[in-house]
């Protein structure tokens, strides 16, 4: 087994620069092997995309990698203070992470993987729950010994599928309320993005409503939340569309239809669809990876993360499916250190 800093030879693309992404990184670098790491946006930009004024559900110490510790000045860490500990992570262990670079293809070829990528993408193209744009910009190749594909779920948002869906005042990722100070706001969800993003929105003067398919919000919506939430629409501060769909989105307006088939007309200047996303599995899907159609889950061996396709890894949240709540920083850093063990037995030296 080789030791940390002296190279085996063999190198490995890993596809996100999120934090599961980046702990795989590390462990790689650690077992000998050498990473190169890829993203469409900027180092840990799922991070970079949550609201604004957010702090984690989890501790410092539990959102921590590379065995660097992460120094709050809270009893929760704040999205600022997770962006400066992981640029200070990269710096630290001097990640080679090619920023604005997204992957467009990986293939298998004679038992290694030519990633081709294309490097240059304009930073308003990498914002996320935007679709990357690559028009005009010279691809280039590289040949990798394995492939870890880290890209999380934070670029391809659920889409309502109605018109007017791509209005530049419907926004499929909350930052803050601000904007909506004394306009008129339409939330569309039930969860916990649903619910913060409806309770930022109303203490920052915004007339908020809330279109949900369901009888009430979701179970997994934060505890020590729900009750402000609650209390909200109780004493009517925040409206509450219950067994509502959203049929049609226009400049001023949203269109919904409720349980009976009314269609009623709800004023909205600002609109956030907080309903979530899906795991992008486009290049598993180019590799040959075999994905649960009911559960969204690649094939892979959990005690290494190899998937079906030999050399062919994922780490973090891919490896949840559709569910995303199964798997979060805190139980996917781990990952790379499966990855290495793989990668480092006398059968694949």
């Amino acid at each position: 087994m080789a030791t940390e800093g002296q190279g085996d030879g063999r190198t490995v693309a890993v596809i996100g620069a999120g934090p599961c992404g980046l702990a795989a990184a590390i462990a790689l670098r650690k077992g000998g092997l050498t990473p190169v790491i890829y993203d469409r946006g900027v180092v840990v930009s799922s991070v970079a995309s949550y609201p604004i004024y957010m702090s984690f559900f989890s501790t410092a110490e539990k959102i921590s990698i590379g065995g660097l510790p992460f120094v709050t000045g809270g009893e929760k860490p704040t999205r600022r203070e997770a962006l400066a500990y992981y640029r200070m992570v990269v710096q630290h262990y001097d990640l080679p992470v090619r920023q604005y670079e997204p992957v467009v293809d990986v293939r298998r070829v004679d038992g290694r993987f030519v990633v081709r990528s294309v490097p240059g993408m304009h930073a308003a193209s990498a914002d996320a729950g935007q679709a990357a744009s690559t028009d005009g910009l010279p691809a280039v190749e590289a040949t990798y010994d394995a492939v870890v594909i880290a890209t999380g779920y934070f670029g391809t948002p659920n889409q309502l599928g109605v018109p007017g869906e791509a209005l530049p005042h419907v926004a499929h990722i909350y930052r803050e309320g601000h904007e909506a100070f004394r306009q008129d706001a339409v939330v569309i969800g039930g969860g916990n993005s649903a619910v913060d993003a409806a309770l930022d929105l109303y203490r920052c003067g915004a007339r908020v409503t809330v279109v949900h398919f369901g009888s009430t919000f979701d179970p997994n919506v934060k505890p020590w939340i729900l009750p402000d939430m609650q209390n909200r629409v109780a004493d009517g501060s925040i409206a509450v569309r219950w067994k509502s769909r959203v049929t049609r989105i226009e400049p001023d307006a949203v269109w919904i239809e409720g349980a009976d088939r009314t269609a009623t007309r709800l004023p909205a200047r600002q609109v956030y669809c907080m309903t979530g996303f899906t795991p992008n599995s486009a290049l598993l899907d180019r590799l040959g990876v075999s994905i649960a159609p009911d559960t969204g889950i690649p094939a892979h061996d959990p005690a290494t993360m190899e998937t079906d396709v030999p050399g062919v890894f994922i780490a973090g949240v891919l490896a949840s499916g559709y569910d995303a709540n199964k798997i979060f920083i805190e139980n996917g850093r781990n990952h790379g250190d499966r990855i290495v063990q793989r990668l480092v037995t006398p059968a694949n030296v």
